[in-house]
């Protein structure tokens, strides 16, 4: 049975009574993920990409999966790179990415499971996906700007304190922080057992000493008072008692974002670029900033690399010759000209190797 504030999926289309059908099979792959030991997040992200697939299916008459051929598939794949939103613009190729990559996972367990006699998804390209250096860092100060939003003498002000001062000590994300138990704090050690995250992994990650101050006073002052008749043992409650779904603390981080007026916009992610881009630029090696925010890929936490430009900058004005001007703040036209290392004199241009002494 899935926690509290998991979506379940919703009916698929077609006629499910027909057992050789698209829906059926489906029905029986997600069964399938389930029995393996799958989260109930990735059957739920699993079945919505294959929902989309369907109804496109169906509406070609299309209704068995043993008659879906690779020209159909890549109709399909067309359909998705020209398709407009209601706003106009088109899918991101993360969305078409994860809409293909679905059906190409469940045409592999269909020949697998000897439904068809051969894979039409085997050879489909997927787009490549760019990854993007994140835009909106938070600076130290900023994310202390952020932090001192929260009004201290509202019990729920206190509470965001404390899931703001979290999210910015561990790195954690959205989902892995709605679903913390409180016995999930270890205080003697001072971690944090993040269950179940992305990919269905379990790590234990540090918590700062002040991010644990306020997470105590939160737990003595403010979640007893939130506790409904059956407590649950969730970290964080919301007034009704219940734990805050991913897309309440995305508008609740959003909000102190916003009201800190830093003219940059974000949410709970932002929290996470800023701990790995300061820990990074304050010397921590990079492969325990990757075990801190659960990267399988170092190729993933690499692009904190192109971030952290306080090292490579300071380098760069150390040992570049053109890095700083000898007067600031002049127009540079009227800066002398650059001096020989070796002389001290001006540096010879066009100099004739035949007149020179």
């Amino acid at each position: 049975m899935p926690r509290r504030g998991s979506r379940r999926p919703r009916s698929l289309h077609g006629d499910a009574t027909d057992p050789d059908g698209l829906t059926a099979w489906m029905q029986r792959y997600l069964e399938a993920l389930r029995v393996k030991g799958f989260s109930e997040r990735t059957v739920i992200t699993r079945a919505s990409s294959l929902r989309v697939f369907l109804a496109w299916c169906y509406r070609r008459e299309l209704k068995k999966p043993t008659i879906i051929t690779r020209p159909h598939l890549l109709d399909y794949q067309r359909h998705l790179f020209f398709y407009r939103q209601r706003s106009g613009l088109p899918l991101s190729v993360s969305t078409q990415l994860d809409r293909l990559s679905a059906i190409r996972i469940f045409f592999r367990w269909l020949t697998r499971e000897n439904v068809i006699l051969s894979n039409p998804a085997s050879e489909l390209e997927l787009p490549k996906k760019k990854r993007r250096v994140p835009r909106e860092i938070l600076t130290p100060a900023e994310a202390e700007a952020v932090l001192s939003q929260p009004d201290l003498t509202d019990p729920l002000g206190l509470r965001d304190r404390a899931v703001l001062e979290l999210f910015y000590s561990t790195g954690i994300r959205r989902m892995e922080l709605s679903t913390l138990l409180v016995l999930d704090l270890d205080w003697h050690r001072g971690t944090l057992l993040v269950r179940n995250g992305k990919g269905g992994r379990d790590r234990v990650v540090p918590v700062g000493e002040r991010a644990l101050a306020w997470v105590d006073l939160y737990l003595r002052e403010v979640r007893p008072e939130l506790v409904a008749v059956k407590d649950e043992g969730y970290l964080f409650l919301t007034n009704e008692g219940e734990n805050i779904l991913g897309g309440r603390l995305g508008q609740m981080v959003k909000r102190y974002v916003n009201q800190a007026d830093l003219g940059k916009t974000g949410s709970c992610h932002m929290f996470r670029h800023a701990a790995a881009t300061a820990m990074l630029e304050n010397g921590a090696d990079i492969r325990f900033i990757q075990e801190l925010l659960g990267h399988v890929e170092l190729g993933t936490t690499q692009i904190y690399t192109r971030v952290s430009i306080r090292k490579l900058k300071e380098i760069h004005t150390a040992t570049h010759p053109s890095a700083r001007l000898p007067r600031p703040g002049l127009d540079p036209r009227s800066q002398p000209e650059p001096e020989s290392q070796e002389t001290g004199e001006s540096a010879p241009v066009n100099e004739d190797p035949e007149t020179a002494s």
